[in-house]
């Protein structure tokens, strides 16, 4: 039964990075006919508010006081990891082909490597050092510095803010913190949503809407399809699926799935739109997976270690009778 149970598990885990990586091809369609990335951003995380406000108020029923405890960091994955993150990474898509963008977006693993270097004062094992070498070795290969088109350096600078963004999601997420991930992600989307919202008002953020047509795999679509796409398939559903899967097989190894995200996102744009990656930049796309593939290994095995330290620690004292 528990077999069973894994099993699906992998499948809902495949099934939200499948639909994760669907948002690049859609979103390119939209922007390709005039719409501005914040135009894309504020209807797909108003869409999956919606979407998540049911489950986000059932989860807080009797406990909206974890709102108020951990208002700065819904503020936080809100502003930068949400809104911050997708308008950097359609920016970037506008500019780039869907998977390299996404590629760079994912260098956000090594920069929350670097980022709790710098915190803890304590460097990284040897295998987490290797995997953030081979994802730099990686990134090369992906601008293909020495191709006949020199890389669109502005593309790649969003993408890079990207990687931020989705590093800020990552240093979010593990902190300890009563409130559900399911209201995390509704609060903070909700909050992403008025983020945005306001800053297209005043003029900040260019917000272009543009009720045409679409194409598609060169089909013409229409545009409502492609922005429900986005809202209702890669942002709740597969946030959705994937809550559902990480409690299945746990966080380690549906982070670890969730990596097919970049597979699915390649094959997508070569379906949807034409696009694949010259053989150098798929190269260097294995080489920045297979870094961060080494960094998370080497990340669980001090996490194991640390637990067994602390296992060790807490036999030769033990605690005294009665407490727990």
């Amino acid at each position: 039964m528990a077999h069973r149970s894994k099993g699906v598990g992998l499948w809902l885990a495949l099934a939200s990075a499948a639909t994760f990586g669907s948002s690049g091809p859609f979103a390119k369609s939209l922007l390709v006919e005039g719409w501005s990335s914040g135009a894309i951003v504020l209807l797909r995380v108003t869409g999956a508010t919606l979407v998540l406000a049911v489950p986000t108020i059932l989860a807080l029923r009797g406990r909206w006081h974890l709102l108020r405890e951990n208002l700065a960091a819904v503020l936080a994955y809100g502003a930068v990891a949400v809104a911050g993150c997708q308008v950097a990474y359609f920016y970037a898509v506008q500019r780039l082909d869907v998977g390299v963008a996404l590629l760079l977006e994912y260098l956000g693993v090594v920069l929350v490597v670097l980022f709790v270097w710098a915190r803890t004062r304590r460097a990284p094992s040897v295998l987490t050092g290797l995997g953030v070498v081979l994802a730099i070795v990686g990134l090369v290969l992906v601008l293909d510095l020495g191709g006949q088109a020199a890389p669109d350096l502005v593309g790649v600078g969003w993408g890079l803010v990207a990687a931020a963004g989705l590093a800020t999601f990552f240093v979010l997420a593990a902190e300890e913190s009563h409130l559900p991930p399911v209201a995390l992600a509704g609060l903070g989307m909700g909050a992403g949503a008025v983020g945005l919202g306001v800053l297209g008002a005043v003029g900040v953020l260019p917000m272009h809407f543009v009720a045409t047509d679409v194409v598609l795999r060169g089909a013409a679509v229409p545009w409502w399809l492609a922005v429900g796409e986005l809202a209702l398939v890669a942002a709740a559903a597969a946030y959705l699926l994937g809550v559902t899967a990480a409690r299945i097989l746990g966080s380690t190894v549906a982070s670890f799935v969730g990596l097919t995200e970049v597979l699915f996102a390649v094959l997508f744009a070569w379906v949807l739109l034409g696009e694949l990656p010259g053989v150098v930049q798929l190269l260097g796309g294995v080489c920045i997976v297979g870094g961060v593939v080494a960094v998370r290994l080497g990340e669980l095995r001090r996490e194991r270690w640390t637990r067994a330290t602390a296992a060790a620690d807490d036999a030769d004292f033990p605690l005294p009778s009665g407490v727990a």
